[in-house]
């Protein structure tokens, strides 16, 4: 692959979630549809970091539902099986760890309490359910006491909305809880994925919490930015969601920079068009499901071959491909001497959407605590979404 080279950087200081080291201080977000297996070893091949699976309900955990256990697989060369809960029950969350841990399914848990998705916040869910410090601590102590030896870490949002921030106070709840790092994504729910990302927030958890890693996401496009980052808040490594999309190769290019090494990687179309074969294998290979894998697939069509000279109609086929022959022959047509366009395949992916009010259980914002009424909606809101 193609490389430029860039200005050297000072080597970053090494990262340890608990008693795992990683050799560098990059993390994948969970996502919910992307980060299944296939494409956690597709990432894992360009670069090192912290792979963590989709988000698992705790409930269907609990419930030993086939998809949830499908999920939580993780291929033999995934050598740290990291897992991502969402729960809003003490009990059920404790259920989930203590199966993970019992069964000897997980070497990491990360907790998920960023979900910016309506159908979640409107039941105390995600990026909501932080407003209810109380309950909010009740659930990462009951993680951490089931999960015993595995590490537990804690995702989240700066909160609901600019007037109701959630993230320093519970921060310092799931530091006292004994979790092994925290990251955040310096956006409200309100934000949804909407404008800048506030780095500046991650600085101010990271003056905050002392005992632990500090991670920061949001807006990660290239390396440089996430060397910037940590310049801005001195925050202890990154995780990185929509900026991978279509670009697994990033991993490369920020296992280099925190390596202190001069790498960027500008792949030709030929070789996009191979990593995006080579992701659909993987996709069989997971669904053990030809038909189902190259449906999955095709949402992936515009993050890879952004910017660079396909045209329409041969993107439309390519979002329809039934299987990896008829893939083969639309590869096929693709210049593949075409050369890396520069700026056109690089920045945000993914859709960012506009600012929304969230949408919250009635009366919601009236108390820190979990009243009874509001305990009701919550029992409600294990639902299936993509994290924040």
């Amino acid at each position: 692959m193609s490389t430029a080279t860039l200005p050297s950087t000072p080597q970053a200081a090494p990262l340890s979630i608990g008693p795992i080291p990683l050799s560098v201080p990059v993390v994948l977000a969970p996502m919910a549809g992307i980060t299944n297996t296939a494409f956690r070893r597709l990432c894992r091949e360009y670069g090192a970091g912290l792979y963590v699976s989709e988000m698992i309900t705790s409930r269907a955990l609990v419930e030993r539902t086939p998809e949830s256990l499908r999920l939580i697989t993780h291929h033999e060369s995934e050598t740290v099986r990291s897992i991502q809960l969402y729960s809003v029950d003490p009990t059920t969350a404790g259920e989930a760890a203590a199966f993970l841990a019992g069964e000897g399914l997980a070497d990491h848990i990360d907790m998920n309490f960023g979900c910016p998705v309506p159908k979640v916040t409107k039941k105390g869910g995600g990026a909501a359910l932080p407003w209810k410090l109380t309950h909010f601590r009740n659930i990462v102590e009951a993680t951490v006491k089931a999960a015993g030896d595995i590490p537990v870490t804690v995702k989240m949002r700066k909160g609901i909305d600019a007037d109701h921030l959630t993230y320093l106070e519970a921060a310092k709840a799931a530091e006292g809880a004994g979790v092994a790092a925290v990251a955040l994504h310096a956006r409200t729910a309100a934000d949804f994925y909407s404008g800048t990302a506030d780095w500046d927030a991650i600085g101010k958890l990271k003056e905050s919490i002392t005992s632990i890693p500090v991670l920061g996401n949001g807006d990660i496009w290239s390396a440089q930015d996430a060397l910037r980052m940590v310049e801005q808040s001195g925050c202890d490594g990154i995780v990185v969601g929509r900026g991978c999309l279509g670009r697994p190769w990033l991993f490369g290019d920020l296992s280099a920079a925190f390596r202190g090494e001069e790498h960027k990687a500008m792949p030709g179309l030929g070789e996009v068009a191979d990593a995006f074969r080579r992701h659909a294998e993987l996709l069989v290979e997971f669904f053990d499901d030809e038909a189902k894998a190259c449906r999955d697939i095709r949402k992936h069509v515009a993050w890879y071959f952004k910017g660079y000279a396909v045209g329409g109609e041969l993107r439309a086929r390519l979002a329809a491909v039934e299987s990896l022959q008829h893939m083969d022959d639309l590869l096929g047509e693709l210049d593949r001497d075409a050369p890396y366009p520069g700026e056109a395949a690089e920045g945000q992916r993914g859709r960012a959407g506009t600012p929304k009010k969230p949408a919250l259980p009635d009366r919601w914002l009236e108390s820190r605590e979990l009243t009874g009424a509001s305990r009701a909606e919550v029992t409600a809101a294990e639902l299936h979404h993509s994290g924040g």
